[in-house]
């Protein structure tokens, strides 16, 4: 089983135990307003979500890990790599991904878990470049992608919703893990 431990966070595969505190992330409002069309998700499209980035692990070596606190043991969101296959335009691609519920925003988490999933996107998948796909406006969002020395490289719209996504990446050789 691949795991990752930080100063702080485990990163992991996911447990049954998990799908509820995930589910409450899901179900915030200020948590999903970036992501997708902004819509909150119920406890069976989070169960769905869960068994999507499974199998993204067995189909592609790499997936969607639960990021569980090493002092409490607490559910505090989830980071990975995924191939963004609903934009065909930056196509091969991988990008890095986070979410995190509201009460761990702020101190530093989303970055800290982000950088362990490039050096592990680096070191142990071999990937040489990385993407992260963000709305211009989630300035938080933003900010982790300044931390992870991504730069800029476009702007594309999103194809279901019409909504810009800015386009960052980073060539992992360049990486400082």
């Amino acid at each position: 089983m691949t795991e990752i431990r930080t100063p702080r966070l485990l990163l992991r595969r996911w447990y049954d135990d998990d799908l509820a505190p995930l589910s409450d992330i899901n179900a915030d409002p200020a948590v999903m307003r970036w992501i997708g069309d902004g819509s909150v998700r119920d406890l069976d499209a989070t169960a769905e979500e869960i068994e999507r980035w499974e199998e993204e692990w067995d189909d592609e070596g790499f997936g969607v890990f639960a990021v569980e606190l090493l002092a409490s043991g607490e559910l505090a969101g989830a980071v990975g790599l995924s191939v963004p296959e609903y934009l065909p335009e930056l196509m091969p691609a991988v990008a890095v991904d986070w979410r995190f519920g509201t009460p761990f925003w702020g101190q530093g988490y989303a970055s800290e878990a982000a950088h362990a999933t490039l050096e592990f996107a680096l070191q142990d998948r071999g990937l040489d470049r990385v993407i992260s796909v963000d709305r211009p406006e989630n300035r938080a969002s933003l900010n982790v992608v300044r931390k992870l020395g991504m730069e800029p490289e476009r702007t594309i719209g999103h194809p279901e919703y019409g909504f810009p996504l800015s386009v960052h990446a980073i060539d992992l050789t360049e990486f400082q893990a």
